[in-house]
């Protein structure tokens, strides 16, 4: 899967189709994530995915780990994003988030759309902003909030087995996860990558909000 104009358009028109769910937030904090399209570059540097000599146009997703200095969710799968600031809309929190955590800087021009608003156990609601960023060949991890960066092929998050559906004992609905290379991510950052897939690549109007988390989400 190239990422090319023709991708872009695709992406861009289903975003606009689609009905967006947007939840209420009552006591929960308000955040915004990018859900970053990107070149495969190099790889994704994980077990299980291929590592490239020569710069891979593949599509791709930008995920990271944060860093193990965060006093929350230390060490966890994420996309860029955090906190909206009081006057700012979710668009611009993550582009400035995006800034600030990869140090890569982009206008709004780049933002193709939204996906549903997730509800996190851990006191957010989550808006997914998806963000076209062309090859972003010199991005680099803020070592105060990421670990580290990883550009995911879209095509791993097509898998036949993906997404894995496990019940842990709490909630109604099952814990949702993608795997990735030889290991997984696992819901709320898994749910928004169901729910990606699914509208913008599959064409399905997927939701993705009953989902359960992992309790090791829920601090």
């Amino acid at each position: 899967m190239q990422l090319d104009q023709q991708l872009k358009t695709v992406i861009q028109e289903r975003l606009h189709a689609f009905t967006l769910q947007v939840a209420e937030h009552h006591q929960h904090h308000a955040a915004a994530v990018a859900v970053v399209i990107t070149d495969e570059g190099h790889g994704a540097e994980l077990p299980g995915l291929p590592r490239h000599a020569v710069w891979s146009t593949q599509a791709a997703l930008l995920l990271t780990r944060r860093s193990g200095q965060l006093r929350k969710h230390a060490g966890q799968w994420a996309l860029p994003g955090g906190r909206i600031d009081t006057g700012e809309t979710a668009e611009r929190a993550a582009l400035r988030e995006l800034a600030e955590e990869v140090h890569l800087e982009l206008d709004a021009s780049a933002i193709l759309g939204r996906l549903d608003d997730v509800v996190t156990r851990s006191g957010f609601v989550i808006t997914p902003v998806v963000v076209w960023a062309g090859a972003a060949q010199h991005i680099r991890p803020n070592p105060a909030e990421v670990a580290s960066i990883h550009r995911i092929p879209i095509a791993e998050f097509l898998r036949a087995d993906a997404p894995m559906l496990a019940r842990e004992g709490h909630g109604a609905h099952p814990v949702l996860r993608m795997p990735v290379g030889e290991h997984w991510i696992a819901a709320p950052t898994a749910a928004i990558l169901y729910q990606f897939r699914e509208v913008c690549i599959e064409g399905r109007p997927t939701r993705v909000a009953h989902f359960e988390q992992p309790a090791f989400a829920w601090k």
